[in-house]
């Protein structure tokens, strides 16, 4: 148990130094993000069912709830914008722009 927990927290770990470096396109931030979120998924599924607690029994599907969300507008902004700018490049996006 103590591997398999080291492996989920390594696979947070390599999915935020990807978000850190690999910035430049939105796909290759969004694909990190969602490594994330599996990797917190797994850790909250292993942590409920080690413990006896009814509440940490839902909280898994909380997790799977957000990154179901997170997934759908992350979809939606990269469509808008590659739709938009024709690239997913971070840096022609100009917040100052009306």
């Amino acid at each position: 148990m103590i591997s398999s927990t080291t492996n989920i927290i390594l696979a947070f770990m390599f999915s935020l130094l990807g978000t850190f470096m690999f910035r430049s396109h939105l796909m290759s931030t969004l694909l990190c993000l969602e490594g994330m979120m599996l990797s917190l998924f797994i850790l909250t599924a292993f942590s409920s069912l080690s413990s006896q607690s009814m509440i940490m029994y839902s909280l898994p599907i909380v997790i799977l709830v957000f990154a179901a969300c997170e997934a759908a507008i992350g979809l939606a902004l990269l469509a808008m914008i590659s739709s938009t700018y024709g690239t997913d490049y971070v840096q022609n996006l100009n917040l100052l722009q009306c």
